[in-house]
Parts: structure tokens; C-alpha cells; sequence
């Protein structure tokens, strides 16, 4: 059976923001967790910990790790339906866009996009593609996407510190 569901935490953003990092929906365990990518095998977490050299161990470490690295975290779609028990973004249907315009007027600093998965780069391209912000697909690190090696995603994301240190 089909649930409706809304975003359930906010944006991780402040004026500080360079970047913004845009998935899907939160996944389940992200729901239960409160927090961005919190599914224990996704290798979001860990990517940025080998990327920036640090240790990241609760909610509030990683969000004031973001944030004083000009990292803002969002989701494409704000509302949704998905068949219970089911995270994939396959499942996901009845999908509507947060406000990106109004975000990004907030929030002029943002130069650059980086998603992680082909569902939230189609939505955002779908709805706010006209917006003149450059954007980058890196490849998820959910652990629903296995064909492609941690090695090799790490030499994705990297270019999200590449960014920054611009």
C-alpha cells in the first residue's frame, strides 16, 4: 500500500553555503534517523570522512561538518507517494519538487549542484532546469548501487572538494 509522505527534517544550509548536495527523498532508515543519507551501508558519510579527513559520528557532528565546509544538503522532491517498506527510487511516484527558486534566492552564495542519483538530476532538471546553476550527477552511494566499487565513488565525490577550495 502507497504512503504519502512529506520531507521529514530541513535543509542543511546557512549563508555559508557554496555547494548543494541534492538526493532523492530520504530513504527509510533516513526517516527513522531524522538525517540525511543514515542507511548504515550508504557511503555518503564515510566518502566525506575520507575526503576531509575527519571522524563523523553523531547527526549534529556531521551537520556542523557540512555547514563550516559551505555544504548544503537537500532533496529534490519535498512530497511524495512510495509503496511501504520500500526505499528505492523506483518506487517513488506522485513526486513534487521543493522550491528551488525561492531556496536559491535565500541563498545567492550556492554556485554549484551536485546529485547523487539520476532520480533526483532528472527532477530537479525537470522543474528548475532553466535556473543558471551548474550541476554535476555523481553516482549514488546507496548501497542499493553496488556496480560501481567505493574506490571509484570516492574519486566521484572528490570534485565536491575540488569545489569548495576554489
Amino acid at each position: 500500500m502507497a504512503e504519502i509522505l512529506e520531507h521529514p527534517f530541513d535543509a542543511i544550509v546557512d549563508e555559508r553555503s557554496k555547494v548543494l548536495i541534492l538526493g532523492s527523498f530520504p530513504s527509510l532508515k533516513s526517516f527513522e534517523q531524522n538525517f540525511y543519507y543514515a542507511h548504515p551501508r550508504n557511503l555518503f558519510w564515510p566518502i566525506m570522512e575520507e575526503l576531509f579527513k575527519v571522524t563523523l559520528e553523531t547527526n549534529a557532528e556531521k551537520r556542523t561538518f557540512a555547514l563550516e565546509q559551505g555544504i548544503a544538503m537537500w532533496d529534490t522532491y519535498g512530497s511524495l507517494s512510495r509503496e511501504a517498506g520500500n526505499s528505492s527510487d523506483s518506487n517513488l511516484k506522485d513526486l513534487k519538487p521543493n522550491d528551488f527558486e525561492a531556496f536559491f534566492k535565500h541563498y545567492p552564495n550556492i554556485r554549484h549542484i551536485f546529485f547523487t542519483g539520476r532520480k533526483a538530476e532528472q527532477g530537479y532538471k525537470k522543474y528548475f532546469g532553466h535556473l543558471e546553476i551548474p550541476t554535476t550527477r555523481l553516482p549514488s552511494t546507496s548501497p542499493a548501487y553496488a556496480a560501481m566499487k567505493r574506490e571509484e565513488k570516492v574519486r566521484h565525490y572528490r570534485l565536491i572538494k575540488e569545489m569548495l577550495e576554489k
